[in-house]
């Protein structure tokens, strides 16, 4: 005799439960194909969680200290357009960090779930380099630039910093603050709460973000996924993959510096 738990599995008319494509999204977020989180590696991953399977929601695990504004604006936009093209809700889950451009990628999702301990926020933008004019007049080194254009050259690290060019600086990263202050204010809507530091670029513990209206509260992924799905929701787990030749070391130099820029992004906030 079959049990009818059995039956209803082998049974071609019973309803399957529910789908969830979980898309982990780690690392730092540059350009490139070998940046651990860009648009171009990223896309087809992303392509396919969303399409594969029919999914019920696509739930994002997001650990990033954050990277290229650009990058994060492409990938959150192409997760937003997904969801609305194929109506599927989508949920963010922060593990360690999400924090400025990782944080960007967490307002693609409808709602955001953190540890207690997650970091969460810097919305901000940076530019950091080194000026090395003493150190070459040091050696006896002679700096050469012919341009066709007065500021084709500025913020040249081989030269005196000139003030006008740190003022022009200055007022593209507060342009582009304020894209991404936009960005959250669309996303996160009337969650928000009137902190004057919640554009600050400072950065908070899981329950603090959520009083700012960062977040919505503090879940694990598993859990809330069936709290919301069921039990017996499943899991399709989607990421990015190496490829051969990156996994047997024929790109030893390359993965070295990409590791050390990573861990010193990471380091930022303690981690």
């Amino acid at each position: 005799m079959i049990d009818r738990p059995l039956l209803k599995r082998i049974s071609p008319f019973s309803k399957s439960p529910p789908l969830v494509a979980l898309l982990r999204l780690s690392g730092t977020i540059g350009s490139g194909p070998r940046s651990a989180l860009s648009d171009e590696a990223m896309g087809p991953v992303i392509e396919k969680a969303f399409r594969k399977g029919k999914p019920a929601a696509v739930a994002l695990v997001i650990n990033s200290p954050g990277g290229s504004p650009v990058q994060s604006s492409l990938i959150a936009g192409r997760i937003r357009r997904l969801a609305e093209e194929k109506e599927i809700p989508v949920h963010a889950f922060v593990e360690d960090v999400a924090a400025s451009g990782g944080y960007w990628l967490a307002c693609a999702a409808d709602d955001i779930w953190t540890d207690p301990a997650s970091i969460v926020g810097s919305i901000g933008v940076i530019s950091a380099g080194f000026g090395l004019p003493v150190f070459l007049a040091r050696q006896g080194v002679e700096r050469r630039v012919y341009t066709s254009g007065k500021s084709k050259s500025q913020l040249d690290p081989f030269q005196p910093e000139k003030k006008e060019d740190v003022e022009r600086l200055k007022g593209l990263l507060e342009d582009m603050h304020t894209v991404f202050i936009d960005y959250v204010k669309a996303r996160r809507g009337a969650k928000l709460s009137n902190d004057g530091s919640l554009f600050s670029g400072e950065f908070w513990l899981g329950g603090r973000a959520t009083e700012l209206g960062l977040v919505d509260g503090q879940a694990d992924v598993m859990t809330k996924l069936r709290a919301l799905y069921g039990r017996d929701v499943r899991i399709a787990r989607y990421g990015r993959k190496r490829g051969l030749f990156s996994r047997f070391g024929a790109n030893i130099a390359q993965d070295a510096i990409a590791a050390v820029e990573d861990r010193a992004s990471f380091a930022r906030y303690g981690l």
